[in-house]
């Protein structure tokens, strides 16, 4: 990524007094980064030149992924962070001038300018997206179409498979299994980092069994949970995690990794998936995958889950950081298990 080809370079001067906060990378973490790795700056805010908007930010996503753009990581599937320039990320912002007639002041825009108040850039930068869909705006983020898209294409679930989750106390793992079971899963399995968030999982999102992964072997626990094996496995962790599924996974099973959470809590490198002959003898599909490769099933989900959401057969669960000063501390905390379900940062009334 280059300033002289990113939307996400500095502001120009302006000609209003308007000022906001932004994100910038301080330094490049070897591990695990610190608060000390953000820096907080207030810039001037300009208006829209011709092809323009301003956007005023609302809420902005936070994801576990964003600890490896920090930092020195070969094969992460997007821009890395640079030193001394604004984060970006998934945000949800109103439309307050437009140099612009396909969008206009008012309007409801999601976008990829997260980690900063405002956002100016070309109309082509932002996707308008319909107010009154649900009843708050950050759920507008596409953490559920990487789940639907994971187990439907990727993992190509069928009914009457089981399935286990990792991490699926958060965002994505929460959605995976209860979609699971809305598209036939015999068995949901999941597993969490404490008690608490296990009884989140069998209790109000309806896995049929869960376990944290911090009481003894993985593959024991996964073993008690899944006598029968696995079919599909939505692996949101990696590590010790993928390797235990694979043991346990059934001959033709099928693997859709998603993130690596054991390497972004640590900062160190995974271990990997172990013996592969494992994966040769039970003839094995383990492919990874971003939600960029299945965007033409956004519509289709978001159908699904408007209707299911308003029936009450998916639940969401979101935590709310207000300000965007604690967004980096929040950051760091959500990869080390602070939080349950969808986090985000409210920025602006």
């Amino acid at each position: 990524m280059t300033t002289s080809s990113s939307p996400f370079r500095p502001y120009a001067p302006s000609s209003n007094s308007r000022t906001g906060l932004e994100i910038h990378l301080a330094s490049r973490p070897s591990g695990l980064p610190t608060p000390d790795d953000f820096r907080l700056a207030e810039v001037p805010v300009p208006d829209p030149a011709p092809g323009q908007v301003l956007v005023r930010n609302l809420y902005m996503s936070l994801d576990p992924g964003m600890v490896l753009l920090t930092a020195e990581h070969p094969g992460v599937p997007a821009p890395r962070y640079e030193l001394g320039e604004v984060l970006y990320g998934d945000a949800v912002g109103e439309v307050v001038a437009s140099a612009e007639p396909s969008l206009a002041e008012g309007d409801l825009v999601a976008h990829r300018l997260g980690w900063r108040e405002y956002a100016v850039a070309g109309a082509e930068a932002f996707r308008k997206v319909d107010r009154t869909a649900y009843p708050n705006p950050s759920l507008h983020f596409g953490f559920g179409l990487v789940a639907y898209a994971g187990l439907l294409r990727v993992a190509e679930l069928k009914p009457g498979d089981t399935v286990f989750v990792s991490s699926a106390a958060g965002a994505i793992g929460g959605l995976a299994g209860q979609i699971a079971r809305l598209m036939g899963a015999a068995r949901v399995i999941g597993s969490a980092g404490s008690a608490e968030k296990v009884r989140y999982l069998t209790e109000r999102l309806g896995f049929d069994a869960a376990f944290d992964h911090h009481e003894g072997p993985v593959l024991d626990r996964l073993r008690e949970a899944a006598p029968d094996g696995i079919d599909v496995y939505f692996d949101n962790v990696g590590g010790e995690q993928l390797r235990a599924a694979i043991e346990v996974m059934n001959p033709h099973g099928r693997i859709a990794v998603c993130g690596a959470l054991a390497r972004q809590s640590t900062g160190r490198p995974d271990e990997g998936p172990g013996d592969l002959l494992t994966v040769v003898g039970k003839r094995l599909t383990l492919r990874g995958f971003t939600v960029r490769d299945h965007m033409d099933l956004a519509a289709e989900f978001g159908e699904l889950f408007r209707d299911r959401l308003r029936e009450g057969s998916l639940v969401y669960d979101e935590t709310v950081i207000d300000g965007l000063r604690n967004a980096p501390r929040a950051l760091i905390d959500l990869v080390r298990g602070a939080y349950t379900g969808k986090t985000v940062v409210r920025l602006g009334g």
